[in-house]
């Protein structure tokens, strides 16, 4: 990340709103966005496909599913965050994924700016496209802060995504177990 840039633009900003740079409290401000956005926006550094570890698992044919996964993100329409849980469930055809690096995946995905509906697919193409599954579904839902605190002003909703791959496509039935088993 150019953090120099970073600290031109939050400047900048800052003087658009009527504020004084020079102003104590103000004046390490544009360094601390950089710093603050080198983490908030760490997803740009690595490839989300580089933290998926497979596993060889001919026997297993059931539904894995992890739930209540907490994540944030950035609207890249106002720039401002969205955040809530994600659920992430596959039925396997030959290897697993190691639990822990959904999360990760997803939170690479997310700490980037983004759109609801692609962080949804995105996490799910993924998954299809490393292991191979009979199929993958992969529920959001989020509070967007551009929703909450401008524009409409609605603090409190929860903005709901889908994305359904292979066999929870197809078929009504094991979509229905994974939403029964998520307490829907």
């Amino acid at each position: 990340m150019d953090n120099k840039k970073i600290e031109e633009g939050v400047k900048l900003i800052l003087e658009g709103i009527g504020e004084d740079v020079k102003r104590e409290g103000l004046r390490d401000t544009p360094k601390r966005v950089a710093k603050a956005y080198n983490e908030i926006f760490r997803g740009y550094e690595t490839d989300p496909k580089s933290v998926i570890t497979t596993f060889e698992e001919e026997n297993h044919k059931e539904m894995v599913i992890v739930k209540d996964i907490p994540f944030y993100s950035c609207c890249e329409h106002h720039m401002v965050p969205f955040h809530g849980k994600a659920h992430i469930g596959y039925i396997p055809n030959g290897k697993l994924v190691g639990l822990s690096k959904m999360a990760r995946m997803l939170d690479l995905f997310g700490r980037r700016l983004q759109v609801q509906e692609r962080l949804t697919s995105q996490v799910a193409d993924t998954l299809m496209e490393l292991l191979k599954p009979q199929g993958v579904m992969v529920v959001i839902e989020a509070e967007h802060l551009c929703m909450s605190m401008r524009g409409v002003n609605r603090p409190g909703h929860c903005t709901v995504t889908s994305a359904v791959r292979g066999c929870f496509s197809s078929n009504d039935t094991v979509r229905a177990e994974f939403l029964r088993l998520l307490g829907r």
